[in-house]
């Protein structure tokens, strides 16, 4: 049996406003270390539905998504966050695929044969403007695309902010999210992908401000415990700077 995460019923829909659902999924291994997995379901206003972040299919997920309405766009939506877009891909073959950038080439290094039918950007496509506002956090190593649910004031991130639970996770990985950066209750960038920002300091703080901006209600995270409530505070915490105090 699978080691729990924490996050159980995995691979059911679990409502977080109207039109939105997390499904949680089991562990995936990444340079060796465990973490648990999450996607978005964001059912648009003709019907069709948006998924960030495709976890594996199991438990009936797949057709629990396409209960909902027609799945029409599938989200690759960080240069890391591609495992299980083919399997979606093949499930629903009429589904546009849009990934950051960087996606493919990062599968291409994995032996995987990544196929998109557009690349994410600033701007939101005409699929979905006016209802999912989006930005491209863009480091030059880490690419992610963030987006805001308007109509729930949701924000939908990747790895930009992780909050692990110690109690969640192994033993011998606790020192290491704690190092890192990224355990709750002081969940926060990773520190390897701030790094990478450094290079590029104003371009992360127009994108924080715009996240900001938005003023969220909630923050939904692809790794650890999720910001159900007091969004927009967690956001400001997430993101201080040391000087801020």
């Amino acid at each position: 049996m699978a080691r729990p995460t924490g996050y159980e019923p995995h691979y059911a829909l679990k409502p977080v406003a109207p039109d939105i659902w997390i499904a949680d999924g089991g562990w995936i291994r990444f340079y060796g270390m465990p973490f648990p997995t999450r996607m978005t379901v964001i059912r648009l206003a003709d019907g069709g539905i948006w998924v960030h972040s495709p976890i594996a299919d199991e438990g009936g997920l797949a057709d629990a998504v396409a209960g909902l309405g027609p799945v029409r766009h599938l989200i690759a939506p960080n240069w890391i966050h591609y495992a299980w877009l083919p399997e979606w891909q093949a499930r629903f073959p009429q589904a546009i695929a849009w990934g950051s950038p960087g996606v493919v080439a990062r599968a291409a290094s994995r032996g995987v044969a990544l196929r998109l039918d557009h690349e994410l950007g600033d701007d939101a496509p005409p699929a979905w403007a006016g209802q999912i506002d989006q930005r491209l956090a863009d480091s030059g190593w880490h690419r992610e695309v963030v987006f805001l649910h308007r109509a729930s004031r949701t924000l939908v991130l990747t790895d930009l902010i992780e909050n692990f639970e110690p109690a969640k996770v192994p033993w011998w990985m606790r020192p290491l999210i704690r190092l890192g950066g990224v355990a709750d209750p002081n969940g926060g960038m990773p520190r390897d992908i701030a790094a990478s920002f450094r290079r590029r300091p104003g371009h992360l703080r127009d994108i924080v401000q715009a996240m900001i901006g938005w003023a969220p209600e909630r923050v939904i995270l692809a790794h650890g415990r999720w910001y159900e409530r007091d969004g927009l505070a967690e956001l400001r915490r997430a993101f201080r700077s040391p000087e801020d105090g």
